[in-house]
Formats: structure tokens, sequence, C-alpha cells
């Protein structure tokens, strides 16, 4: 109660001038980074104003991105040159690149951020670099041909894999370094998100049109939920309580309800939506639509699409920071 008092008693000036004190960066909206695969380059989005701000040259295919614990590096996948490419985000400049297998594609970074992890399709594996020594460290086998997507647990424990030519989800034990299972879902899965309690993860099977729900503690599909053609791309809401799914032939976006695993709403977006990105307070969905070289604005409070903004050609995804 006393504080109240005192947080009431500070005067208009008091509060302004504790607001000038927050750093910048704090205030600041975020940034959407798109990777074009067919321009070489990433479009970077102001998600305050929703433009594009700088285009930033990344390799000659980039795909997939991951942005380091600290916000400071962009890892960013390049196909035809088998590298990982290292952004510095202060000056958006290129810092250095990793050997990876072949044909990157997939990238995601631990919750501890200990390790960037990068799936590579033709070389059947994930490759696991040090954020501590920027070096590759070590890469595990998937059973799944053609890995795509390559995505930690919240409690950086385990790493679920999809592969295009596969029905089931690979899963590996990141500390014993080694695939120790699998999950049998539909054709040709894609997009994994994890809910943020780490008890839950959803899966989008593009052939099976299908998503499911599986218990990651028996690893076992506990729902399979009917979305539209070829759903692709998964993004978990930062609260857990929406997971959200592309719809590659449909050019939508399909969003479900976590708690009942039931459709809320199906939102038109571009053609062929690919990867998705929502921003930190969750409001702004960022949709990758590869046919139409732009992205889709999602409004998560509405429901519906509030804009969309033109990069580069064949967008295949995004990372927001």
């Amino acid at each position: 109660m006393q504080f109240k008092k005192n947080l009431s008693s500070l005067s208009a000036s008091t509060l302004a001038l504790a607001v000038l004190c927050i750093p910048a960066a704090l205030l600041a909206a975020p940034f959407a980074y798109v990777p074009n695969e067919k321009s070489g380059t990433l479009s970077v989005i102001d998600t305050e104003t929703d433009t594009v701000v700088s285009e930033i040259k990344a390799g000659d295919k980039p795909r997939g991105l991951a942005v380091s614990i600290d916000g400071k590096i962009l890892y960013v996948s390049d196909q035809p040159n088998n590298v990982l490419v290292k952004i510095n985000l202060e000056d958006r400049s290129i810092s250095g690149t990793v050997d990876l297998g072949e044909s990157p594609e997939g990238v995601s970074i631990s919750p501890d951020g200990k390790w960037v992890a990068a799936a590579s399709e033709i070389s059947n594996s994930v490759n696991f670099i040090s954020t501590a020594t920027g070096r590759k460290m070590f890469a595990v086998k998937t059973k799944g041909k053609n890995p795509e997507h390559a995505v930690f647990s919240p409690d950086s424990k385990l790493m679920f894999v999809s592969a295009e030519e596969a029905d089931s989800v690979d899963v590996i034990d990141v500390r014993k370094r080694k695939q120790i299972g699998s999950v049998k879902v539909g054709n040709r899965p894609r997009g994994i998100a994890f809910r943020p309690d780490g008890k839950v993860a959803y899966v989008a099977s593009e052939i099976a049109s299908t998503v499911y729900a599986i218990d990651v503690a028996t690893r076992k599909v506990i729902k399979e939920i009917k979305t539209g053609n070829f759903c692709n791309g998964v993004t978990m809401a930062p609260d857990g309580k929406r997971v959200y799914i592309s719809n590659g032939k449909d050019a939508t976006v399909s969003a479900i309800d976590t708690a009942d695993n039931s459709i809320l709403a199906t939102i038109p977006v571009g053609k062929r939506p690919w990867n998705m990105a929502i921003t930190p307070d969750g409001k702004k969905l960022y949709v990758a639509n590869g046919r139409s070289n732009s992205v889709t604005v999602i409004d998560t409070e509405q429901l519906t699409a509030s804009g969309e903004v033109k990069v580069g050609e064949m967008p295949w995804g995004v990372v927001i920071h």
C-alpha cells in the first residue's frame, strides 16, 4: 500500500524522466528479418511501421535463421555454399561463416544459448555449433531423409527434427548427442513448435495436411488436427495459448487454441505461405509468402491480416528480434 502511495505521489515530470532512463533498445519495436532465397538477401522490417528499412546480403540462397540469446548475432544458413553465415546485428555486417553439411536449411538456437543447430538435407544430419567458440562441435545423423527443421525443446535437452522424405519426427538427446527415438506422424513433416512449458509439441505434416499434437514425455500423438491444404510452418504464441499454422496451397494461416486444439480462425494471406514468426508481445504474426514475394502481417487480437510488406524474391521465413 505504501508503495502505491509513493508511486501516485510522483510528478508527471518524474515519471517522464524515469521512462527516458529506460534503455532505447527496450523501448524500440523489434525488427523482423526475412531471408529471400532467390535474391540472396535479408529484408529487415521495422515491426512498428511494417516497412522494409534495410537489405542485407546474406550469401547466395539464405534459408533458415535464428538470433543469439543476447541479440548480437543473426545466424543464417546459406544453402549452395554449405555454410552458416554470422551477421553482426549492431552494424548488420557479415562477421564470419561456419562450414556445415550439404544443403543446410532450418536453423534454431537452444533456449539456454549454448548451441546453434542447422539441419543439412543432403547430409541427413543436424549440425551443432557452439555459440561460445563459434565452431561446429558435432553432428547427429537422422533417420528421416532430407531434414528441414531442427527445433530445441524449451529446456534445451531434446530436439525434434522434421524431414521432407519421412512420416516421423526424429528425437535427439542433445547431451547424449544421438537420436533416441521417433514419433510417427503424417507424410512430409515440416514445421515444429513446442508449447512454452515443454509438455506438448506441434508438427505440421504437409502431404497429410494435418497437424499433430505430441506429448513430449511419452512421445505419443495426442491429437490430429486437420487444418488447410499442405500445412507447413508452425509458430507458437509466447504465452502458449495459441499455435499458428501456415497452409501452403490454401494461402491461409490457421489459429489453433492449444487448450482444446480447436481451430479459432483461418486467415487469408499471400501465395505459398511458408515459415512465420511472432513478436515478443504476441500481438503481430509475420508470415513469409514464398510465391507472393511478401510478408503478411496478422493482428493476432483480431485474427485478421493488417497489412502486407513487399520483400525480396521467394522469402523462406521470418525471425524477430
